[in-house]
């Protein structure tokens, strides 16, 4: 006879689950006495806050494809978890949740912390059970592991803690800790319409996401015997190298010029494990053929002629084998000039000497010291832009909040990577502004010993909100945020901090951050650049315009700035 707790923690073993994230407390305590008897073989990463451990358990499940795991108490501690889960749903990213519940005989009498977790759940997860008995607790838990993988999303088990403690043998299970492999291959009349599609389009582009992040190989090749270019989605950035000859770089509002016009021209769209939601950045009228595992998503934005089923690795294997090699090159060479020109500006804008440092010159230098396979956990905000369009990813490995877009995803992204990738360079990339919001946690990567460097893009202000208020044409308001020495804070809480004013000292601060067994954060006072898009529309132009006059008829004290190069450029 064990207890029902300790077979839990046996179960999630067997599951490879070597680690989970989250805060002891009254409803969940039992079972956080099995996390301490199971010592390093299950190991218990304790935050400082229920939604950093929730985010940290969804950027480790989108690093490495496993399931990330947190738990919490009822209540408070259950409520707090759901912005990290809502990000793990809208990325689909398999997470299990422990949260606990009041004792089973207080469960429906308004106890202390009690609160409806399964209508509270209900939006986010895929799974979302109550234990009622502890003889169901193994099974559950197997089947909550599961759903949350089959289904890429968040699978909820609310147990009362005294269940975790009830002693059992558990001796005849229902169910098993093995997945199948369910990933099917298209209709072979599906696979010879797109070959027919492919051969007989002119100007065909390709749009590479997050789905083809496991097929580079097959991307590259695919497209060298199309000759096509490939623009790629956020959460796509690594599936072809930036530097690559068929890179057009992102698409959409940080995406290129180049990639934006190829596909204007286009005559065939190809999506490649990707369900990108901006309408208009894609063409106008084109074919398309999408190719993605999940058959819910093809065809769900934009209209497809053919759609193929499969994982993205081998499907492209099997098209590139049967489709020609296409002799017509001159809509590929053409993207290929446009990129050409389009990075000479932006090498321009990295090489260029200011007083102030710009994010620009701040990427350019941490280029300059990124490892190959370097893990980057981005935040929300301008800096995301920065890193889209600055960094040149090669295999290296990026992870974001791409679809909920939550702020304060870089610090547990990063401590997750670190986890996940002890031996691996760590980075975090955040805005004041996404970083304040849970900048607690930083005690726990120094609890931890777990040395990530954290650059934080320091103006005071919420800068995409501030520029995204401008482009509507209106005076900015709420935005200002107020000055914190993140370098101080970090030295406070028994880190590295150092506080940038200038390029010189940025290069000196990211060689001593590298050699520190310490967490890190560079706190780089930048001055403000607008996230301009790769290509400014008529509406937006004129938004800005109004924007100035209103600046100008309200405090006519204020310079109204010149036109830029960048707008210059993007126009």
């Amino acid at each position: 006879m064990a207890r029902t707790g300790e077979i839990m923690a046996e179960i999630l073993e067997k599951w490879e689950i070597d680690h989970l994230y989250g805060m002891p407390g009254d409803s969940i305590n039992e079972f956080v006495e099995e996390l301490r008897k199971a010592k390093n073989e299950l190991r218990f990463y304790q935050v400082r806050h229920e939604e950093v451990g929730a985010l940290a358990a969804a950027a480790y499940a989108k690093l490495t494809g496993k399931i990330g795991v947190c738990l919490s108490i009822a209540g408070p501690g259950a409520i707090h978890l759901l912005n990290g889960l809502y990000d793990a749903k809208a990325d689909g990213a398999p997470v299990l949740v422990l949260a606990g519940q009041v004792h089973s005989t207080q469960v429906g009498t308004d106890a202390f912390q009690e609160v409806n977790l399964e209508r509270m759940f209900d939006d986010v997860a895929v799974y979302n059970k109550r234990a009622e008995s502890h003889e169901q607790l193994p099974d559950m838990l197997n089947q909550a592991i599961r759903t949350a993988y089959a289904e890429n999303g968040v699978a909820v088990l609310i147990v009362p803690d005294d269940l975790f403690a009830e002693k059992a043998e558990w001796d005849q299970p229902l169910t098993s800790d093995i997945l199948a492999d369910t990933t099917g291959f298209p209709d072979q009349k599906d696979m010879k319409l797109a070959a027919e599609m492919i051969e007989r389009a002119k100007r065909p582009v390709i749009l590479a996401g997050k789905g083809a992040l496991g097929a580079k190989e097959e991307l590259a090749l695919f497209a060298e015997k199309i000759g096509a270019p490939i623009a790629v989605s956020l959460p796509g950035k690594g599936a072809i190298p930036d530097l690559h000859p068929h890179c057009l770089g992102h698409l959409g509002q940080l995406g290129t010029k180049p990639s934006y016009q190829a596909m204007q021209e286009t005559d065939l769209l190809i999506m490649i494990g990707t369900s990108y939601p901006y309408r208009e950045f894609l063409p106008e009228k084109a074919d398309a053929i999408q190719i993605d595992r999940e058959t819910k998503f093809i065809g769900k934005r934009y209209p497809v002629a053919c759609g193929l089923n499969g994982d993205s690795k081998r499907v492209l294997e099997s098209l590139t084998a049967i489709i020609p090699y296409k002799e017509d090159r001159k809509f590929l060479e053409e993207s290929q000039k446009r990129v050409k020109s389009w990075r000479k500006e932006i090498e321009k804008d990295k090489s260029e000497e200011t007083d102030q440092l710009m994010p620009p010159q701040i990427m350019a230098e941490v280029q300059q010291v990124l490892d190959d396979d370097a893990i980057l956990s981005v935040d929300v905000g301008n800096v995301t832009v920065w890193a889209a369009r600055y960094l040149d990813l090669d295999r290296q490995k990026m992870v974001i909040s791409s679809w909920l877009a939550t702020m304060g995803c870089g610090l547990p992204g990063a401590i997750a990577a670190k986890i996940a990738e002890p031996d691996k360079q760590v980075w975090a990339f955040c805005g004041d502004g996404g970083f304040s919001m849970v900048m607690h946690d930083f005690v726990t990567a120094v609890r931890y010993k777990l040395p990530i460097v954290i650059v934080i893009f320091n103006n005071q202000k919420l800068g995409m909100i501030h520029y995204e208020q401008q482009e509507m044409g209106h005076i900015e308001y709420g935005t200002e945020l107020g000055s914190i020495d993140f370098a101080k804070f970090a030295e406070a809480c028994g880190g590295i901090g150092a506080r940038i004013q200038n390029r010189e000292e940025m290069r000196l601060a990211l060689k001593q951050a590298l050699k520190a067994d310490k967490p890190v954060i560079l706190d780089v006072q930048v001055e403000e650049e607008p996230p301009l898009p790769g290509n400014i529309s008529y509406g937006q132009a004129v938004h800005y315009t109004e924007y100035m006059v209103k600046k100008f008829f309200s405090d006519k004290s204020v310079t109204l700035p010149p036109i830029g190069k960048s707008i210059k450029r993007l126009f």
